[in-house]
């Protein structure tokens, strides 16, 4: 057994502490912070002290979070509806859900094809049914409508839908 303090012998970490060890894993936004600070037993108080803190140092930033996460979502062939909603649930302005979806810099349009080719590849995408669940699955990952209905319009062998 090694000399030195215990466990027991360590004082509690503070707020601050517990919240920068947090974002050393990865970037949170600040109401996410919040919730997991609360649930760790920490005051509202310390918590927005510290977040406050944290902010000031640059050390939490929730522009940068939104767009790391809007960049991750979108490379992991999510749409741009649902990026924005999960965005939503962050609880981050407006402004910085609108410039991580602009700083994300996808072409939905290229995305909704190569995510299709991926899962339907080898599949008709002329035949209705296989049109409609590759249309529903866009839906389902955030597409919007358009980009559904364009599954299949374009003749097999143009590229548009050829696995990458």
């Amino acid at each position: 057994m090694r000399a030195g303090r215990s466990k027991k012998d360590r004082p509690e970490p503070s707020a601050y502490q517990r919240a920068l060890g947090l974002l050393v894993r990865r970037d949170h936004s600040r109401r996410e912070l919040s919730r997991k600070l609360r649930a760790r037993g920490v005051e509202r108080e310390d918590a927005d002290a510290a977040l406050l803190v944290l902010a000031r140092q640059d050390f939490q930033n929730d522009a940068r979070f939104a767009e790391a996460l809007a960049r991750t979502r979108a490379g992991a062939g999510y749409g741009p509806r649902y990026i924005r909603a999960e965005l939503g649930t962050h609880g981050l302005a407006r402004e910085d859900i609108e410039n991580a979806m602009q700083a994300c810099d996808t072409d939905w349009t290229d995305s909704a094809r190569r995510l299709v080719a991926r899962r339907y590849g080898s599949k008709d995408l002329t035949d209705p049914a296989v049109r409609r669940k590759a249309g529903d699955f866009l839906l389902r990952r955030g597409f919007d409508q358009k980009a559904a209905a364009a599954i299949g319009r374009e003749a097999p062998g143009e590229g548009d839908f050829e696995a990458c």
